[in-house]
């Protein structure tokens, strides 16, 4: 089965082409970052008019790569939610549009199912069941996860996800935007151990999450640097080294805490988080206690991507799942609320 894959939830616009038995053919992606980062954040209209200029070319150039034609093509996956509603609605009308000019069935995938299954691109891929920690911009999770719809959550953030508290805290300290990669590469520079920020819920026992209070402290911690006069550079890299510390810390105690709760030895981290060197160096080494491994995407395929929505909607189409000629998006879906196949 070859399946066309879109991926619009936010503000990258993501195509591929995945086989169910030659594996991924071709994948392209076009990121907004340059669009919003004037505004310092993701603009949801714009996003969705970047996704209707970007989405057409983006098809013909996947399908070149791959050398494939339209009427090869057996299935549409597209992103359904969670995400913007409007930039969901450009991938699902564009995906619904082409499968009933194709005469072929179409599927809205789980944005961060999607996710969770990226590492089943990857040569090594992890086997049922493992523990999965979802970390992005918009959420953080621990899932149980015992088969392909079979989810159980475990915990989540009560307020900031993960992502989102690195973008909020890279603003604050008039960082640019996307936040994550610009407060990794200071920590880089960082003098370890000047500060020390607290570890949120890590003193209680349970597996949720709140980033909202270290977003608040390092705020705090940079603007009484600078009342004392020392906004230098050093001083910026030293704070991102102890807010990313302090996250990575907290990610990686929940995780020990799930994997034990559980009884299972393999973790699966996915999101545009896991794209972060210090967090898959602070999980291997926490995996080394269990005997575990922890398995993780390549980093283009962290973040958003067509390729995940390809193979997770494969994966569904196979087992006989297609949506009717209804256009449904939706802004917020439990994950857990999927069937399993």
């Amino acid at each position: 089965m070859l399946v066309l894959g879109l991926e619009t939830s936010c503000d990258e616009t993501g195509v591929a082409l995945y086989h169910s038995e030659r594996g991924l053919l071709a994948d392209a992606l076009f990121s907004q970052i340059d669009l919003h980062r004037v505004y310092g954040g993701v603009v949801p209209e714009l996003a969705s008019r970047d996704h209707v200029k970007r989405m057409l070319p983006l098809i013909r150039e996947v399908l070149a790569t791959a050398g494939c034609t339209a009427d090869q093509i057996d299935a549409v996956a597209y992103t359904a939610g969670p995400g913007l509603v409007g930039a969901l609605l450009v991938g699902a009308s564009c995906a619904q549009a082409m499968a009933f000019a194709w005469g072929v069935p179409a599927l809205g995938v789980h944005h961060m199912e999607g996710h969770l299954l990226a590492p089943m691109l990857e040569e090594n891929p992890p086997a049922f069941p493992f523990v999965a920690l979802l970390v992005s911009g918009g959420h953080t999770q621990l899932v149980r996860v015992d088969g392909i719809g079979q989810y159980s959550l475990l915990g989540e953030s009560l307020d900031d996800a993960a992502g989102e508290a690195f973008d909020k805290t890279a603003k604050l300290m008039g960082l640019d935007y996307p936040g994550g990669p610009e407060i990794a590469r200071l920590a880089e520079r960082g003098t370890p151990g000047r500060f020390v920020f607290p570890r949120p819920m890590t003193d209680r026992p349970g597996l949720e999450f709140s980033f909202s209070g270290l977003k608040t402290f390092t705020l705090n911690t940079w603007q009484k640097c600078r009342d004392e006069g020392d906004d230098s550079e050093q001083t910026r890299c030293d704070i991102a080294l102890a807010f990313q510390h302090a996250v990575v810390q907290t990610l990686t105690i929940k995780c020990r805490r799930a994997l034990k709760q559980t009884g299972l030895k393999n973790l699966v981290i996915a999101g545009g988080v896991s794209a972060n060197s210090d967090l898959r160096q602070s999980l291997g080494e926490m995996l080394s206690e269990f005997n575990g491994q922890v398995f993780y995407a390549r980093p283009k395929f962290c973040t958003d991507n067509g390729a995940m929505i390809a193979y997770a909607g494969c994966q569904r189409l196979k087992a006989g799942q297609h949506d009717g000629l209804g256009i449904v998006v939706q802004a917020r879906w439990p994950m857990d609320s999927l069937p399993a196949i």
